[in-house]
């Protein structure tokens, strides 16, 4: 009888241990707009979550949901996350940040980070990072290396993060080339590889010798690569397999040590609401490997601007820049501010074409 009754206690005492290890765990969840293995945006969404399973081990649990429409669909998956227990949810899409403020409403207790987004609450953080700095680097190799004088750019919305690298690149490649034209095709979407390389392939039937892209999937590549004699830039993502030609660099975004830290916050009890936009500077931003595609003095020059920038010494937006309308928008020396680009809704003198409503 004694032997049961230590036995039974036994049982309950390691139920509790093990009860007592799964509450004190902290659930961390992700909610994406494409696929993980879109090569792009949500998959350096989704090694950040990596490095949070490295980071923290047992610490935490993970669960994250894919290929997110943007609306209702977004709202549902995140209250859903908040009702199973998540501690904190990344919510990782600018048409994500109403569904995000809506549900932190009913959670208090949740914490919420919203990427690329601008509403905040005591419970929502937004993050987001200086993208155009990246463009213009892209710009600058564009502008050496189109032998056409046109490099095509696939826009997803037209909302500011989209405008601001629009209007960096072309800044950029206007600078080292005055003949450079930009054509703009805009697909209404950050993931459709089928949309996304007919609009390559209309650039490429116009013109361009260079394709940049705002959008998640690695067709514009493919595109580029079966025309031939075309130049691109990996998006969000390294894309190397389509390097030296016709990737001949990328824009990386580095979301680990951001969701690194912001986790280590929950766990530690020290989280607080915050605005985050960081850039090269910090490594939120990096530039994947100029191939030597690229002359070796446009790399140089390029690889000049990057470390200007991580020094603090070079801002893409300084003036003097005009509007497209002419009037004048940076005087000469004048950096823009960061409340103007965080709503940029205009084009820089030069671009054609209007911006869709």
């Amino acid at each position: 009888m004694k032997l049961i009754k230590l036995l039974a206690g036994a049982a309950i005492a390691v139920g509790l241990a093990t009860s007592a290890t799964a509450q004190d765990k902290t659930k961390v969840g992700f909610v994406y707009v494409g696929p993980v293995g879109d090569g792009g945006w949500t998959y350096e969404h989704d090694q950040g979550r990596l490095a949070v399973v490295e980071e923290f081990s047992d610490q935490v649990e993970t669960v994250f949901v894919e290929n997110v429409a943007e609306g209702p669909d977004a709202e549902r998956v995140i209250t859903q996350m908040a009702l199973d227990g998540a501690d904190l949810i990344f919510t990782t899409s600018f048409g994500f940040m109403d569904p995000t403020i809506n549900v932190a409403q009913k959670f208090p207790d949740v914490k919420f980070e919203h990427a690329t987004g601008y509403k905040r609450a005591e419970n929502v953080s937004t993050y987001s990072a200086r993208f155009y700095e990246g463009r213009a680097v892209q710009g600058h190799i564009a502008g050496k290396m189109t032998e056409s004088n046109i490099i095509g750019y696939i826009g997803s919305y037209p909302i500011p993060e989209v405008i601001r690298g629009i209007n960096s690149a072309y800044l950029h490649a206007k600078k080292v080339n005055p003949d450079v034209e930009f054509k703009i095709v805009w697909v209404y979407t950050w993931f459709d590889p089928q949309k996304e390389a007919d609009a390559a392939k209309t650039l490429i039937d116009q013109g361009a010798d260079v394709v940049l892209q705002h959008t998640d999937s690695t067709a514009p590549q493919a595109a580029a690569q079966e025309a031939g004699g075309v130049i691109t830039f990996g998006q969000a993502s390294d894309m190397a397999q389509y390097a030296p030609m016709p990737r001949v660099s990328s824009i990386i975004d580095n979301w680990a040590p951001y969701y690194v830290d912001r986790t280590r916050a929950v766990i530690d009890g020290t989280w607080e609401s915050v605005d985050t936009w960081d850039g090269i500077d910090t490594g939120m931003v990096e530039i994947g490997e100029i191939t030597d595609a690229v002359p070796a003095d446009v790399q140089e020059e390029a690889l000049g601007m990057i470390e200007a920038m991580r020094a603090g010494e070079y801002h893409p937006f300084t003036g003097p820049i005009n509007k497209q309308d002419g009037s004048v928008w940076l005087a000469e020396g004048e950096v823009a501010d960061d409340g103007t680009l965080a709503g940029m809704n205009f084009y820089i003198d030069g671009l054609k074409g209007e911006i869709p409503q």
